[in-house]
This record gives structure tokens, sequence and C-alpha cells, in this order.
């Protein structure tokens, strides 16, 4: 089976939409006449209600047998129905009896509908008000408890015509009906106008997006129309711009960690550095990483890793900032980019929580004791502390720094000063320019 073109679609939807707008339409019109038809009969109702009740009155107060007040109360109905006030009405016994009724009734019993109320009646609840519809017959009805000395005796139950609903209904269609017709017509050629405005540069970007996912990321749509299908044209171009650098980073992320390596670690201090920011770069090295390794093993190792790029993303995110930077050079070799006047307090949070977290990197024995055993690098067995985390701080905030080379060339220098300390810990380059 062929699909809908888009061009059908468009159309199609219009169409719909035109067909619930004029539902919508015909229900709150029809909804307000039914309304009008409604009020006024519930008007004519609690007339009639009340006539009832006032003739019921009256004949409590006569001296005749019930079997009179019976007949006297029937006349009344029956005028009314004469009058053409009510449709038709029965009386209800207490048990749910019909005492009499008009012609159309010819049941011993009420219905349903009837013992409900009755029911209700017994219970002392009221049915003011509480109509009951009956769409076959166009009519409804309402029941008029009648009571002697507070008691409910009786209840009568009055029947409506709804018969001038259909000419209310005939009012409303009409002229929806007329005007579904013209819109149905106009959506239609509005369709034809926006399915070829439109599906000119869908295709251009259908086509673009085929040639982007087979790997031609250089390529660029270039849309004309002053319109937000221009500006979508502009957002492909950048989404094509940026998938080009996220290969790139992709390509160049630590497998480990997949953190990003030393290209686009290059690229952000030079981004920094010509924007002329404010910056500390953090640089980190582990202590006596080698010998846990060899002792503990590579996948051990790779924890230790792991473990140091988790404390400085805690660190970025409980300290730092959205902006700020981490990079993975490779090995034990992470670098952090920061604001200078935050820098210290992520680098306060890496060194605390590292020496926490360290520790559960290495089994009893070795934590007990606080060192472990391994060879040197002379091949020697020495002893060798807990590990423990060295970083170097190169900022611009006292300096200018002209280049990516100048920044390492300064972290290699303070690098060797926070190594010596035999702790973690934080030196940041303090110099000015002379």
């Amino acid at each position: 089976m062929k699909a809908l073109t888009l061009q059908s679609r468009i159309i199609i939807i219009l169409i719909v939409v035109t067909i619930v707008t004029i539902a919508v339409f015909v229900t709150v019109q029809l909804s307000h006449e039914m309304d009008t038809v409604n009020r006024y009969k519930e008007y004519e109702a609690t007339v009639s209600s009340l006539a009832i009740e006032n003739t019921w009155e009256k004949i409590l107060s006569l001296s005749v047998p019930p079997e009179r007040k019976i007949a006297i109360l029937k006349e009344k109905i029956e005028s009314l129905k004469a009058s053409k006030t009510i449709q038709d009405a029965y009386l209800l016994s207490r048990d749910g009896k019909i005492v009499f009724s008009s012609d159309r009734f010819r049941g011993a019993k009420g219905d349903s509908d009837d013992l409900t109320t009755l029911r209700k009646l017994k219970n002392g609840e009221s049915v003011q008000g509480e109509l009951v519809m009956n769409q076959d017959s166009r009519s409804f009805s309402l029941y008029v408890p009648l009571k002697d000395a507070e008691t409910f005796q009786y209840a009568i139950r009055v029947f409506f015509s709804l018969t001038d609903l259909s000419q209310t209904l005939n009012q409303v269609y009409g002229p929806a009906v007329l005007i579904g017709i013209l819109l149905i017509v106009i959506n239609v050629v509005v369709g034809f106008i926006l399915a070829h405005l439109i599906i000119g540069p869908i295709k251009i970007f259908n086509d673009a997006a085929k040639n982007i996912s087979s790997g031609k990321l250089g390529l660029r749509v270039d849309i004309r129309t002053n319109d937000e299908l221009e500006e979508l044209a502009d957002t492909f171009n950048y989404m094509a711009m940026e998938l080009v650098k996220m290969r790139e980073r992709a390509e160049n992320a630590n497998p480990l960690t997949k953190l990003p390596g030393n290209i686009v670690i290059h690229e952000e201090v030079e981004k920094r550095i010509r924007a002329n920011t404010k910056f500390t770069v953090i640089y980190c090295d582990l202590d006596n990483f080698k010998a846990f390794n060899d002792k503990y093993g590579i996948l051990k190792g790779d924890d230790a890793i792991k473990l140091t790029a988790e404390v400085f993303k805690d660190a970025v995110k409980n300290k730092g900032k959205a902006e700020d930077f981490i990079g993975h050079e490779g090995g034990d070799d992470f670098i952090l980019l920061a604001q200078p006047s935050y820098a210290q307090a992520i680098a306060d949070y890496i060194t605390g929580e590292f020496d926490k977290r360290v520790r559960a990197l290495y089994n009893k024995e070795d934590l007990d004791q606080g060192y472990i055993v391994a060879h040197a690098r002379d091949g020697s067995i020495k002893q060798f502390p807990i590990m423990t985390i060295s970083l170097a701080g190169v900022t611009n905030d006292h300096r200018a720094i002209s280049s990516y080379a100048e920044v390492t060339n300064i972290a290699a220098e303070i690098k060797k000063k926070a190594k010596a300390e035999m702790r973690s810990c934080f030196i940041i380059d303090q110099r000015k320019a002379t």
C-alpha cells in the first residue's frame, strides 16, 4: 500500500481540524439552545408542581373521604393535561403502585426510576428539582411529593414534552453544514499552497540528512526564505559543524574515562587565551601510582584512574561551574580548567575527597601499615605510602599567558614542587610578570 504524501496529510489534517471545529461549534450552539429550552421547561415544570402542591393542600383541608380527595386531584391533573401545561402524569402510592394515570400509562406499578425516587422519599431525602430525561419519547419528568401532616403519602410523576427540541437542532445544523462546506473548500486550497511551500525545503533537508548520515559532515544546506525554514537551515548547518567537533572529540577521548584528550585540551586552553579570559589550569599527578599498579595489577590501576576522574567531576559539580572543563591527557595525568576565584575550593575538594576514597582500593593489611611493598624503578624493593594526589596550578590572573606551550612549561615546574610535598596538596604559580 502506497504511503500518503505530505501534501495529502496536510490536506487531511486541515479537513479534520475543520470537522472538529464544526463539531465544537455545533456542540456549543446546541448546548446553548438546549439550556434555553431546559430553563423554560424547568420554569414550566416548577409552576406545574407548585399548582399540584397547592391543589393537594386545599384537598387536604376538605372533609371528604380519601377516595374523593384522589378523584379531585385526578381532575386537576386532567385539566393541566387538557390545557397542554403537562403531557402526562400518574399518581404513585408509597409501595410503588399506580393509583391513577392518564391513558398513556397502563401498568399497575411504577418503573425503576419510580422505585428509586420512592425509596429516597421514604428515607427523608429531597427529590426537588430532579429531572428524568427520556429522549425516546422526547419528554422529561419530575416528581411532586404529596405529604399529609409532614408525612409522605403519594408522589405524582409529571411528564413534559420536548417536541420543540428537534426544531432547535434544525436551526443549529443548517448553518453549521454550510459553514463546514465552505471551510473544507478553503482548507483544501490552503493545504495545496502550504504543501508547495514546505515540501521543497523538506526535500532539501532530507537529501542533506542522508548525505550527512553517510559521513559527509562537511555538507551544508542553503535555504533563503526569511522565515522559520531559513532558521531551521541555519540550525541544521550548525548541527553539522558540531557533529564534526563531536567526532573529533570522540576520536580523541580517553577510552577509560571517556574524558577529552590532548587535542581538545589544547583547544580549550587556547580558546580561553584568545578570548582573554581569566583562568586557572589545575594539573594532576598521582603519587606512588606505579607502585600501586605493579602490586595490585592493571585492573586495580584502572580503578584508581577512574576514581580520580570521578573526584574531578564531583569537584566541578559541587564547587565549580557548568563551563569548567575536565580533560584526561593519559595515564594518571588529568587537567581541569576553572575560574581563578574558586580554583582553590575545587583543588581542596579534590585533595580531600581523593584521600578519603583512595583507601577503598587497598587491602586491610596495607592500610593498617600505611604503605605497600613493591619494586622501585631501579629494581629494588621499597616501601611506598598510600597514594596521594599532587595538583599544580597555572593561572593568568597575575600575569599574561600567551600559549598552551607556556602553560605546560609552567605546570611542569609547579608539579615538581607539589610532588616534593609527600602528601596530597595544591600548589599554584603565584609569580607575576617582571
